[in-house]
């Protein structure tokens, strides 16, 4: 099946448009799946990918009547030697005013924000990227544009209705000034800006379309600002990789971004992750970073101490940031031995306190999850199983507890090892058929970098 170039190439005309519409939220359908002429559900592949999309949008909903909403965008490209970041707008959306920074330096990018020439309804920015991504990083664009869709923000009266359907993962709408709730349909985080706009803030998850509605009125209220922590701007995300349970040794890797001014950051996790081999690379670039903190088998003991003797690890990053258009984008590794990872009764057990938005826990091979105890979702990534959990509560730490038991070996995924800045950057599309997974999954790159899959 499939062994000709006419098959395939009939195949990625079928398949793309379907990723693509699915990735643009374009479709009709609220299933991820799809559904069958009997309206029945059609399941969707098995879940392989340790975390879900990376992309931060933000929309800043304009005065009434305008139509229009500002949106700030945080996209990543991880295809080693790419040179640019391509962002469509959806279908019906008018775009205007598009700014796109560099967000390690926070200066200008050159772009062009035109139709695509094989789709006249289609229109895209095409950001040049700093440098062509490379081996080991990740790219990354801020940008700030203003879409006008009468769809999507219409008035009701005196009253706004603003109603979208968000397929990112971390999101967040803020109200005009002087404009309070009516209601929202989506569960949030509420906090007051700096100027005095109200803002919700939260996460979809599944990574699929989650529509959302918000009503809104004037309101004679004056809110203060409060100084809440924007868990969902946070994009912070752990991956727990297991040896062994009789080692007790886990492989850590931990990627964020951190946004306080100055000439070094500070390294925070290590306050609740002593590793042992620390190594801190700057995303952007793929260069490893000098750090304060011992990294030749000591671990970070050392560094916290006690008491007034306790000093900071630090690392000293090559761009100070100046601005609030910067940041640095950063990678730590590392292993670090956990009393509490351990086989009891037959059990593989790991138990631990985890910190932010996204901790994902891959297990060792032969193993089979059998609890958990928080909610996640459980896939499968090269055979091992895996546990992604998503803390959803303003609280910045929680205990998990994962059991599992031996089993038969599983079936290794097809997926080759991604080419990015680490395992949990994986972005490569999986189709369910291995005879043409693999050729698919490249043409899909090529299809979907070309044409823009970011969209909002």
């Amino acid at each position: 099946m499939f062994k000709t170039p006419r098959a395939r190439v009939t195949l990625v005309l079928l398949v793309m448009p379907a990723l693509l519409v699915a990735q643009r939220g374009r479709s009709d359908n609220p299933f991820p799946g799809g559904t069958n002429p009997d309206a029945s559900l059609r399941p969707t592949p098995p879940v392989t990918r340790l975390f879900t999309q990376d992309a931060y949008t933000e929309y800043a909903i304009l005065e009434p009547g305008s139509e229009a909403f500002r949106i700030r965008f945080l996209p990543e490209e991880t295809r080693v030697g790419a040179t640019e970041l391509v962002n469509a707008t959806r279908g019906g959306s008018e775009g205007s005013d598009v700014e796109v920074y560099d967000p390690r330096t926070g200066q200008p990018l050159k772009f062009t924000y035109e139709h695509e020439p094989d789709d006249p309804e289609t229109h895209a920015i095409h950001a040049r990227l700093p440098i062509p991504v490379p081996e080991g990083g990740i790219g990354r664009v801020l940008i700030y544009k203003t879409y006008k869709d009468p769809r999507t923000y219409m008035m009701h009266g005196d009253d706004i209705v603003w109603v979208r359907s968000l397929s990112g993962y971390r999101l967040g709408v803020l109200l005009p000034k002087g404009f309070a709730f009516i209601s929202s349909n989506v569960a949030s985080q509420l906090t007051t800006t700096a100027d005095g706009r109200l803002k919700l803030a939260f996460a979809n998850p599944s990574g699929q379309s989650n529509p959302v509605t918000i009503h809104a009125r004037k309101t004679t209220a004056a809110f203060a600002p409060r100084n809440d922590p924007d868990m969902f701007f946070d994009d912070v995300k752990t991956l727990y990789d297991l040896e062994a349970p009789e080692t007790g040794r886990i492989k850590v890797e931990q990627i964020y971004s951190d946004y306080r001014k100055g000439d070094a950051a500070k390294l925070d996790s290590l306050a609740y992750l002593p590793l042992r081999d620390l190594k801190v690379v700057d995303l952007d670039t793929a260069k490893a970073l000098l750090t304060s903190a011992p990294s030749q088998g000591r671990g970070v003991a050392g560094v916290r101490g006690r008491g007034s003797a306790r000093k900071e690890a630090l690392v000293k990053l090559d761009v100070p940031i100046t601005n609030d258009k910067q940041s640095a984008h950063l990678k730590i590794t590392g292993t670090l031995k956990d009393p509490a990872y351990k086989i009891v009764n037959g059990d593989l057990v790991f138990e631990r306190t985890l910190h932010g938005l996204r901790n994902t826990v891959l297990l060792p091979a032969g193993w089979e999850v059998s609890a958990v105890s928080q909610s996640g979702t459980i896939g499968t990534y090269q055979g091992r199983p895996f546990v992604a959990l998503i803390n959803l509560n303003a609280e910045n730490n929680y205990k998990v507890a994962i059991h599992a038991r031996r089993g038969g070996a599983q079936t290794p995924s097809t997926r080759e090892p991604p080419k990015s800045g680490s395992r949990i950057g994986d972005r490569s599309v999986s189709l369910w058929n291995p005879n043409v997974r693999s050729w698919c999954r490249a043409a899909a790159g090529r299809y979907m970098s070309r044409v823009g899959v970011e969209s909002d």
